[in-house]
C-alpha cells in the first residue's frame, strides 16, 4: 500500500481549513447592515427556505439591536446559526438580493446572521424558555436538523421532547458531513448547547433505533414521533475492486476529518468520483490535507454536474483537478489502490453514452466514491403503514409532514432524499406545528 502522509500539526490543519465565512466583527456587522435597502416584498426573504425576516434583523443589526436580531433569526430557523455559515448563501438569500441587478456585490447576508446568532450564543443571553407543560411526550429520531428544530418547536409548545441519536454528537451531517473550512466543530456544538440549556429537551446518544421493538416501545411510551434520521452511508457503486484498500466513502472521509483533524491520513494520489457537492468537499479536503494531485472524475461535462459552481470553484482554487465525461469501470488493484480504469463519455440524444475503444486509466493511490448515499429503506420497512414513494423516501403530507402512519411526522433528507440544512430546519419546525394541531384535535 502507498505510503500515505499526514499534516504536521492541528496548526496545520487549522490554517489549510480556515474558515471561508470569517465572524464578522461589530464594525464590519455595521457598514455591511448599512448597505441594506430593506427592500418591501424583499426577494431574499422568498429565497429562505425558512422565511426569516431578513430586512427586519439587518435593520435591528444597524440599530444596535443585535440580540433582537437574532431572535428574529431563530424564531423562523431554529439552526439560525449554522445556517447564516453553511448555507448556499449565494444561491439562495444572497442570490436573490437586488443589488445582484445593479452590478453591485449584494448583501453578506449569511455573514451578517452568523454575527447576530453568535453574538447571543457567546453571550449566552436567554431568549427561549420552555412553553407550559401539557403532559405529553414526543420522541424524536435523529439529532440532525430536522430533528433538532423539531425538538425547540415542540418545547416551546410545553411537550416533552426525547431525542434519540445513534452517534454521540448531536445537529447530524453539520457536524458530520460539511467540509470543516465552513464551519467549525466548536461552533456546531455551541449553538447546540445553547438551543438545549435554554429549552430542555434530552438527547438520548448513542442510542439507534433499529428494531421493531424499538419503535414498539417508542410507539406505547410516546403521543408522536418524529423521523429525522437523514440518509445512510456511501452508496455501493457495484464495481470490480470496490473493496480494495484505500477506497473511501465520501461521507464517511469527511466525517471522520471533522472528527480526526490533523490525525486523518492520506495518499499522495486521490481520485474523487462524483459531482455533487459532497464530492468537492471530499476533493477540496484531500488537497488541503496535504494530497500531491486530486483529480474531481465526472461522468458527464462541467454543466451537467450537481454541484453548485462555487463549490467547483473552492475545489479548484484549493488544486483540485477536473476530469470531466469520464466514467469509471474499474478500480485496479491487488490488494491496494493503484488506479482507475475510465471510458470516455459524450451526449446523444440528450442522453449519455459511451465511446468505444476510449479506455484510459488513472492512477491513483487512493479512492473516494462520492456517488450519493443509501437510503433508510431497511429501518423504515419497520415502521408499519409507512408509504415511501420510487425513491424510498417517506411520503408526507405537505401541510404538516405527517406520514401515512398518522402517529408518525417526518422531515429532512428522509423526505427529500438529500437537500440543505436549512431545508432540515423548516421541515422540522413544520412538522413540530403539525404534530401539534394533530394532538390538539385528538
Amino acid at each position: 500500500m502507498a505510503e500515505y502522509k499526514r499534516l504536521a500539526t492541528e496548526q496545520d490543519f487549522k490554517e489549510n481549513f480556515k474558515q471561508k465565512k470569517p465572524l464578522m466583527n461589530e464594525t464590519q456587522a455595521h457598514y455591511e447592515s448599512s448597505r441594506c435597502l430593506f427592500c418591501y416584498d424583499a426577494p431574499c426573504m422568498d429565497a429562505c427556505p425558512t422565511g426569516i425576516d431578513i430586512p427586519l434583523f439587518i435593520k435591528q443589526i444597524q440599530t444596535g439591536n443585535t440580540v433582537g436580531a437574532a431572535k428574529t433569526i431563530y424564531d423562523s430557523n431554529w439552526m439560525g446559526n449554522a445556517c447564516g455559515t453553511i448555507c448556499p448563501t449565494g444561491i439562495l438569500c444572497e442570490g436573490a438580493c437586488v443589488y445582484n441587478n445593479q452590478d453591485v456585490a449584494p448583501l453578506l447576508i449569511g455573514r451578517l446572521q452568523n454575527y447576530a446568532t453568535m453574538s447571543v450564543i457567546e453571550s449566552g443571553k436567554q431568549l427561549y424558555s420552555p412553553g407550559e407543560e401539557n403532559g405529553k411526550k414526543v420522541a424524536i429520531i435523529g439529532a440532525g436538523p430536522a430533528g433538532i428544530a423539531c425538538a425547540c418547536e415542540l418545547r416551546t409548545l410545553g411537550y416533552t421532547v426525547d431525542i434519540y441519536e445513534a452517534k454521540s454528537l448531536p445537529s447530524g451531517l453539520t457536524v458530520h458531513g460539511v467540509a470543516p473550512y465552513k464551519i467549525t466543530n466548536e461552533e456546531v456544538m455551541a449553538e447546540m448547547d445553547y438551543l438545549q440549556n435554554q429549552l430542555g429537551y434530552t438527547i438520548k446518544y448513542n442510542n439507534a433505533i433499529t428494531s421493531k421493538a424499538q419503535l414498539s416501545e417508542l410507539e406505547a411510551n410516546y403521543s408522536a414521533i418524529f423521523i429525522g434520521v437523514g440518509l445512510g452511508v456511501t452508496a455501493t457503486l457495484n464495481m470490480t475492486g470496490e473493496n480494495l484498500n484505500g477506497v473511501h466513502g465520501a461521507v464517511e472521509f469527511i466525517e471522520e476529518l471533522r472528527m480526526k483533524h490533523s490525525e486523518i491520513k492520506i495518499a499522495h494520489k486521490v481520485v474523487v468520483i462524483g459531482g455533487g457537492n459532497t464530492a468537492m468537499d471530499a476533493a477540496s479536503g484531500s488537497a488541503r490535507l496535504g494530497a500531491e494531485e486530486v483529480t474531481l472524475a465526472y461522468r458527464g461535462d462541467k454543466e451537467r454536474m450537481g454541484a453548485y459552481g462555487f463549490e467547483y470553484d473552492l475545489a479548484i482554487g484549493a488544486g483540485v483537478k477536473g476530469l470531466f465525461n469520464a466514467s469509471p469501470l474499474e478500480i485496479l488493484g491487488k490488494e491496494n489502490v493503484e488506479g482507475i480504469r475510465f471510458i470516455k463519455t459524450v451526449i446523444v440524444d440528450g442522453k449519455l453514452s459511451t465511446i468505444v475503444g476510449s479506455e484510459f486509466t488513472v492512477e491513483c493511490d487512493m479512492v473516494i466514491k462520492a456517488t450519493g448515499q443509501a437510503k433508510q429503506g431497511t429501518f423504515l420497512s419497520l415502521i408499519d403503514g409507512l408509504d415511501l414513494d420510487n425513491r424510498t423516501r417517506i411520503v408526507v403530507n405537505v401541510a404538516t409532514n405527517q406520514t401515512s402512519n398518522p402517529m408518525y411526522f417526518a422531515g429532512g433528507d428522509a423526505i427529500n432524499g438529500g437537500a440543505e440544512v436549512v431545508n432540515g430546519a423548516y421541515d422540522g419546525k413544520l412538522a413540530a406545528n403539525g404534530i401539534h394541531e394533530w394532538l390538539t384535535q385528538h
